[in-house]
């Protein structure tokens, strides 16, 4: 009889373990997970090195207005970023990246005299970013050795062509968001730091950006924040 039970205790336990159930203090722990992965959360790692990409996000604008809370200045209908990712850690943490490229395209102007708008471009790149996983994922863009965080707008204008120059003081924020994997900034102050005497005093930049995605793996998956 014992023979039968200790029989019966063995293929039982056999049986619990080729199914996998066993107490969940032996279950080993899942491996770590990194600030930054793709296919969602705990997804594949973002290794260091790979390009992250991003354009606005479908139906939306960046805009550069003359006051937090006008609308009038320059929207642009195309815009598109891209960083190379630096540091990669295990959740929580902080990754980062730099920003090698922000464009602009299809800009217009409801300024009055001005005519049309030549360009909207940003200097001193490269710009440091910095990814938090915290509550409402921070995101933090700062200027490099090469200068502050720096726009330029060119205008034609009923008085010729006018040269706008903008720059930020200090760290340029926004938020990430994984339900739609997008980058958004609102309301980001520059201060006007060189130009003709008719630019604006400030100007105010909002956009988002997404899916942000990594450009560098096969078929560009979206990037999630751990």
């Amino acid at each position: 009889m014992r023979m039968h039970r200790h029989l019966a205790a063995t293929v039982t336990l056999g049986a619990a373990l080729a199914l996998g159930a066993v107490p969940a203090s032996a279950t080993p722990h899942p491996a770590a997970t990194p600030v930054l992965t793709t296919g969602g959360a705990g997804g594949t790692a973002v290794a260091v090195g790979d390009v992250l990409a991003a354009p606005l996000a479908a139906t939306t604008r960046a805009t550069f207005f003359s006051a937090a809370n006008s609308t009038t200045g320059v929207t642009c209908a195309v815009s598109q970023l891209a960083a190379t990712v630096q540091s990669n850690p295990v959740a929580p943490a902080t990754a980062t990246a730099s920003l090698t490229a922000l464009t602009f395209g299809s800009c217009t102007s409801n300024v009055t005299g001005v005519t049309s708008v030549r360009s909207l471009t940003v200097g001193n790149l490269p710009y440091g970013i910095a990814v938090d996983d915290a509550a409402g994922l921070p995101v933090t863009l700062t200027g490099a050795a090469t200068g502050p965080i720096q726009a330029t707008a060119v205008l034609n204008s009923w008085f010729g062509t006018l040269t706008c120059t903008y720059q930020l003081s200090g760290a340029f924020t926004g938020n990430a968001d994984n339900t739609a994997h997008s980058l958004a900034f609102r309301n980001e102050h520059f201060a006007k730091s060189g130009g003709s005497l008719l630019c604006p005093a400030d100007g105010y930049f909002s956009a988002t950006y997404g899916a942000v995605t990594d450009s560098t793996q096969p078929g560009s998956p979206a990037v999630h924040v751990n």
